[in-house]
């Protein structure tokens, strides 16, 4: 055997026996002998450099050293789920669906694991990249750290032609975090939290020798490709055989009270896994039904997060502070007795309103019981009033601003007091700074949260386009701004001058605009001027633009310092107009309504709604009578045909659709 050879056959050896003790949990040698062979092939290799391969099982030590991580776009949205808290819940969730899909529809439920969420992307059978969900669109390239997580296979087994996606989920099962944290706590070390937030912060460490060093898992949940696969339960029961490791406990059934009888034994003994859950996860099975069911704007509508009842705990509450928010909605927090709740010390909890306050009676004193909502956000849900001090006294709500001292006031329809001093209350200025340069607006590199307060606090901003006038020698030498931390401030803001429009839209924080609604108005009306512009009229005729957005706006635009502000911005050359790429290429589909359905041989689902989007029809997921016309490929779904027929809606074709677009058949 050449040396070529001896390599190859080594790595071969050494994936396989990965494979047979993280997935199978079946060992065939000792570790002391796979700590040899891989000894052997790292010698090899050192040998003989010509060999290197990238995805070798010597590489998984890590070594390589990341300062900062490449931003990448998943092929597909990594989508959230939306949630459910009840069997009612589940079942109003199917008769949403069976109103779509009119056939037997089977279901998986699977546990939902706590951790940090992975796209992995194999091409030909090896593992190419690594992404974090990030914001569902994009996500950060953390493939060296990943690489390093044993339950990642490298190489696949089996034969692999092309690109597909894996997804799933990396966890740090409970006994390595303890030992983790026995391990800091003799060497003098704070430990960690909990497992789920040291898993997040694993990935995102610099060196990947130390990742390696972490007892991370990576747990697949999904593979929707059908030339893999042909639905879920197959993916379940045989991605494993491929090298993926797979959690063996799922349920697959036609019937939801089956699905909920496994959902309710995994809440009563979810403490005896290996690894937090929070939940589970209801899935449709079969990807045809799923294409067919689609999405929303947020979530898949062919799945459903049950989550389990929070952690709930008592505990003293010391105190109530106040927080002045961007928009100067004022918030108050209670500041508790400090107390573990789901591997979190927990100090301080929202207290939402006075409307809450009021409700509950809450008072300084008061022996209280907390959960986190969601197992993330801490809450009081319960005041334990036989506790209570014979000379506790209700709580009075504030009438001045705890930051600027003015006269608090309550908006007739708003449960808030806000304070309405909005270019002299600091903690407001600095809300709406922190807002413009968050990550979905500006996100502008090397500028945080607690260095815009800085830069307020001293005087050098007022308002977001301040940003733009600042110089090197204004900033270098502030609290924790040195000569690189200033150039990479400065550099950061001028690149933040390419951001498209409908971000800085998002960015100006006017009321009510989120991010999708700052997308559907820039395309509206494709530039800043047209928007503040309008009149109540104009703002209402927008696709989901309601009264309160449109007077938000008005409100907005009737602001002579706002005004000034985005004159400054222009001045500055920021992007206040829609990018010619993302304008309409015609307006011949404007006001029609389409439905998509079916599988189609020229274009995907996704290529024949953005053809129509750009054409300036609408899209629309149900069949009504304002729907115009039905865009059918094959093996569309009979009760959507059905539908149509019977509202006499027209049914068209992907060729016929595109000569409508080209003008060479009009059916209008």
């Amino acid at each position: 055997m050449n040396i070529s050879e001896k390599i190859f056959s080594l790595r071969k050896k050494l994936h396989d026996h990965s494979y047979r003790y993280y997935v199978l949990d079946d060992p065939l040698i000792s570790d002391y002998d796979f700590d040899m062979m891989l000894k052997e092939l790292e010698r090899l290799e050192e040998e003989n450099p010509e060999y290197f391969d990238v995805n070798s099982p010597t590489q998984r030590v890590g070594g390589s050293v990341t300062k900062s991580f490449i931003t990448s776009v998943h092929s597909t949205p990594m989508y959230s789920l939306d949630n459910s808290y009840s069997l009612e819940d589940l079942k109003e969730w199917e008769k949403r669906i069976k109103k779509i899909i009119d056939t037997q529809i089977e279901y998986t439920c699977e546990l939902k694991f706590d951790g940090v969420s992975i796209n992995l992307t194999y091409k030909e059978g090896e593992l190419v990249r690594a992404v974090t969900r990030g914001d569902g669109v994009k996500g950060d390239d953390v493939t060296n750290n990943v690489k390093t997580i044993p339950t990642v296979p490298l190489k696949l087994r089996g034969d692999f032609k092309g690109e597909f996606e894996a997804r799933g989920e990396i966890v740090m099962p409970i006994s390595g975090f303890n030992k983790l944290n026995l391990s800091r706590v003799e060497n003098g070390e704070e430990p960690f939290k909990n497992p789920r937030n040291t898993a997040s912060g694993s990935l995102k460490l610099q060196d990947s020798k130390e990742v390696s060093n972490r007892p991370l898992e990576c747990l697949l949940y999904s593979v929707e490709d059908p030339k893999l696969f042909n639905n879920h339960i197959e993916f379940l029961q045989n991605a494993k055989s491929y090298g993926f490791n797979i959690y063996n406990n799922y349920k697959h059934s036609t019937s939801l009270d089956e699905i909920f009888e496994f959902i309710e034994h995994w809440e009563k003994n979810r403490s005896g896994l290996p690894f937090e859950i929070d939940g589970v996860v209801l899935k449709v099975n079969d990807f045809y039904q799923r294409e067919v069911l689609g999405f929303t704007s947020k979530f898949p509508r062919w799945a459903m997060a049950y989550k389990f009842k929070p952690e709930n705990t008592g505990t003293r509450l010391n105190s109530i502070s106040f927080q002045v928010g961007r928009t100067g909605s004022i918030t108050p927090v209670a500041n508790l007795e400090p107390v573990n709740l789901a591997g979190t010390i927990v100090k301080r909890a929202s207290l939402h309103n006075a409307d809450f306050i009021e409700s509950m009676d809450i008072r300084v004193g008061d022996f209280v019981y907390v959960e986190k909502g969601g197992d993330i956000i801490p809450k009081i849900t319960n005041v334990d009033k036989s506790k209570r001090a014979l000379d506790s006294k209700k709580f009075e709500f504030p009438e001045f601003c705890p930051e600027c001292g003015s006269k608090l006031q309550r908006l007739e329809g708003e449960a808030n007091h806000y304070c309405l001093n909005y270019n002299g209350c600091k903690p407001q200025i600095i809300g709406r700074i922190q807002h413009y340069i968050s990550r979905k607006a500006l996100d502008i590199e090397g500028l945080g949260q607690e260095t815009v307060a800085l830069l307020v606090n001293n005087g050098l901003i007022n308002n977001y386009s301040d940003l733009y006038d600042l110089r090197f020698d204004q900033i270098v030498g502030l609290e924790r701004m040195a000569e690189k931390s200033a150039n990479n401030l400065i550099n950061g803001i001028l690149d933040s001058k390419n951001i498209p429009f409908e971000r800085v839209l998002y960015g100006l924080g006017i009321r009510y605009v989120g991010e999708t609604v700052a997308k559907k108005l820039a395309k509206h009306f494709e530039n800043i001027d047209n928007i503040l512009n309008s009149d109540f009229e104009k703002l209402i005729s927008v696709d989901e633009i309601g009264e309160k957005i449109a007077k938000s706006i008005i409100e907005f635009s009737q602001n002579e310092q706002n005004i000034e502000i985005i004159n400054s911005l222009k001045n500055h050359n920021i992007q206040f107009e829609i990018d010619d790429s993302a304008k309409n290429i015609s307006s011949i589909l404007l006001g029609k309504s389409f439905v998509v359905s079916g599988v189609f041989s020229n274009f995907s689902r996704d290529e024949i709604k953005k053809l129509i989007e750009t054409n300036g029809g609408k899209i629309s997921s149900s069949i009504s009578s304002k729907t115009t016309y039905l865009v059918a490929g094959s093996n569309m779904g009979p009760s959507k045909k059905e539908k149509a027929e019977k509202l006499n809606i027209k049914i068209i074709s992907e060729t016929e659709l595109t000569n409508l677009i080209s003008g060479q058949n009009l059916l209008f």
